[in-house]
């Protein structure tokens, strides 16, 4: 839709430059792939679906996107767009592929006939109907389309482009729909499932039950071998599956501005300063030497910039003041006008007590009463204010006449002096306690601001960098890195389980480029040479690697190490328990101050979680399957072991109709069937991407 939009009403211009880019990124395409001697031999990047990928094609798709994105918003991505277009690049391929496959497997097809009536006929495409309606009538204008179509061949050539891009997405768009729909149509829910979904909102149950938790008993109590954790995993193995992941640590040397080259911005300021001082077009002036975004503004007393708003009682018309130190700028400001404007601003705090009866009345008046005998109005207002300025003190800053309803607007811009006034006013929301902060006021103030960042010298930099790099050139593996680090008391940073793809390394922004290095050239326990990003320089050092599939022993055993234990001390806990009996609370006095009893009046089926215990399906199941005054026995769960008390269950009565519960889950399964079918056909395309080779 919005690529016909544009199109529309961008048809009738002649965009040379975008032109001319266009041609650039074609050649450049050409010069980098799979035949240009730029290029090695390996110009893969991955496969999909038993189909080799090589760069060329990724890159001609990537290029079909840029081109798509100069012609409907008449620039070039930019680099922190291009991974984005680089992606969707990746998923037409992975349509290509591996959708394509499924649609012949099924019969999905779109004819050419199908197609001309998608743009022509009796079924027009959506993204057509909505960019051809008629806003009158809001109905779509099939003559005013035809009239495009027919103008289309004397257009200019980035409007013609514009209008294949689209055709040429009608024809998947339409078999990935009818695929969809096929499977939306399989989607089925039975009576007994909607029964169920009706039970499981509204069944509720009341219980009591006995937590001891796992971490109550000592591990030096329980011990676990090699094979008992081979044997856990091999039986649990599916929960360990990942994908290919590496790891690394980094020491980042930031690039921070020194004093001297504080000093030297700060002196630029002064001899702006003087200049600043003598022109006549301040805003001018301003925006040209300014590296803010705002450079002149009208304000009043309660939003001038704060350093002017210290000095208000003695600024004039053509004051120029600072340098100030902002955070990392420098800022100038000079007061071009002081006016009366046709608006009044007050400032004021107060304490809202809801209610508009007596009650809620005699309480204001008892608050007021005991600020003006001394307590602090920002304390009683924290105590006793029931809007979102209590945790403020009941500050509500400056604001203009009109924007408050209209009693409070009234007692506070008629005030003629600052203080609380007499009475609570009554208003909509309840009685207001007010204080007058500040009379009412139309002053106001144009003001041109330059703003200045202190950036790192050449000098800065140059320093920073050679701290990388004499670190770099000192370690040669992971124990070196790490032990200079100590040495030279450098904070290290590990970073876990990398994806190929990933961008980001914990807080490094835009980390491609040692993402890359991490997959493509590094091994285990080799550090990197300096790596330039943003503001900072950094070095790292692979420190291990998962391979996509089930992760070894040796890469969890830590994990798997808690777990075994865990199930030793449950039968621990059990045993123990076993020579007991009684109520819950009499089993939990005899067990010892680690048994504690807990209830719960409202669990229902569909909930995880019981209080106090946690994350805990399994004794939420425990729980159900008891009826009302049954107790279990003891059981290992989650995270301890419990014994669960029946008090009461209600069963929710049969009803005749369970069609709302069955309509809640088939749309609930609707709903999820375009991702749920992307994600299957992924994993079974065997999809191998390799595109970090190269991006």
């Amino acid at each position: 839709m919005a690529l016909i939009n544009t199109l529309r009403n961008k048809m009738g211009k002649v965009v040379v430059g975008l032109v001319a880019v266009a041609i650039l990124s074609f050649i450049l395409a050409d010069l980098l792939g799979p035949n240009s001697f730029l290029m090695g031999n390996d110009n893969d990047v991955g496969e999909i679906a038993g189909e080799t990928i090589s760069l060329q094609e990724f890159q001609n798709e990537v290029q079909e996107r840029e081109n798509s994105y100069i012609l409907n918003l008449g620039r070039t991505a930019s680099e922190s767009e291009k991974p984005t277009l680089r992606q969707q690049a990746w998923e037409l391929l992975i349509t290509k592929y591996a959708f394509t496959k499924e649609y012949q497997q099924v019969g999905v097809a779109v004819t050419g006939d199908e197609l001309w009536d998608m743009m022509q006929g009796k079924n027009i495409s959506p993204g057509i109907k909505q960019s051809f309606t008629n806003p009158e009538t809001g109905e779509f204008d099939r003559q005013q389309f035809m009239q495009f179509l027919q103008q289309l061949p004397s257009m200019p050539t980035d409007a013609q482009v514009r209008w294949e891009l689209f055709k040429n997405e009608l024809k998947p768009g339409r078999e990935r729909l009818k695929y969809e729909n096929l499977m939306l149509l399989s989607t089925n829910v039975t009576s007994e499932e909607g029964k169920r979904e009706y039970n499981a909102q509204t069944d509720v149950a009341e219980l009591k039950y006995l937590y001891i938790p796992y971490y109550s008993v000592n591990d030096s109590l329980v011990s676990v071998t090699d094979s008992e954790l081979e044997a856990y995993l091999d039986d649990n193995s599916e929960r360990y599956k990942v994908d290919h992941t590496r790891s690394l640590k980094y020491i980042s040397f930031p690039v921070q501005p020194s004093e001297e080259d504080s000093a030297f911005v700060k002196q630029e300021m002064l001899d702006l300063r003087e200049e600043f001082k003598s022109v006549n077009d301040d805003s001018v002036f301003a925006s040209v030497n300014t590296d803010g975004l705002s450079f002149f503004g009208k304000y009043n007393l309660g939003t001038l910039p704060l350093q002017l708003q210290s000095n208000v009682d003695n600024l004039t018309k053509g004051d120029v003041r600072g340098p100030y130190l902002e955070g990392s700028n420098y800022k100038l400001y000079k007061v071009t006008d002081i006016f009366e404007d046709t608006v009044d601003y007050a400032r004021a705090s107060h304490i809202l007590i809801k209610g508009e009866d007596d009650e809620a009345r005699q309480e204001a008046r008892r608050i007021l009463n005991e600020i003006r005998s001394g307590a602090s109005f920002e304390d009683m207002a924290r105590e006793y204010g029931t809007d979102g300025t209590a945790p403020k003190g009941g500050d509500l800053g400056w604001f203009e006449t009109g924007k408050m309803v209209d009693e409070f607007n009234d007692a506070v811009f008629s005030a003629t002096r600052t203080g609380l006034i007499n009475n609570p006013v009554k208003t909509q929301f309840g009685y207001h306690i007010i204080r007058v902060d500040e009379l009412k006021t139309n002053t106001a103030y144009k003001v041109a601001a330059i703003e200045r960042e202190i950036l790192p010298s050449d000098e800065t930099q140059n320093v920073a960098y050679r701290k990388a790099d004499e670190f770099a050139n000192a370690v040669d593996d992971l124990e070196s890195f790490d032990g200079r680090a100590a040495s030279d008391t450098l904070s290290v940073i590990p970073a876990e389980k990398l994806g190929i793809n990933d961008r980001r390394i914990g807080a490094l922004g835009n980390a491609r480029q040692v993402i890359q290095w991490l997959f493509k050239d590094a091994s285990r326990g080799e550090v990197s040479d300096v790596f330039e990003l943003d503001d900072q320089y950094v070095v790292a050092v692979m420190t291990r690697e998962t391979e996509e599939g089930y992760q070894s022993l040796t890469a969890i055993k830590g994990e798997l190490t808690v777990k075994v234990k865990n199930e030793k001390k449950g039968k621990i806990i059990i045993d123990k328990l076993a020579g007991m009996s009684g109520s819950l609370d009499e089993i939990a006095t005899a067990y010892g101050e680690d048994a504690n009893v807990y209830s719960s009046s409202d669990l229902k089926i569909n909930s995880n979680s019981l209080p106090s215990v946690g994350f805990d399906p399994v004794a939420v199941g425990m729980a159900f399957s008891l009826e009302s005054g049954g107790k279990s026995e003891a059981f290992a769960s989650e995270n301890g072991v419990l014994i669960v008390e029946m008090q009461n269950k209600t069963v929710a009565p049969e009803i005749a109709d369970y069609a709302t519960y069955i309509t809640q889950l088939e749309q609930n399964r609707k709903n999820r069937t375009g991702y749920n079918i992307t994600e299957a056909i992924k994993e079974f395309a065997d999809i191998k991407d390799e595109r970090y080779k190269y991006y």
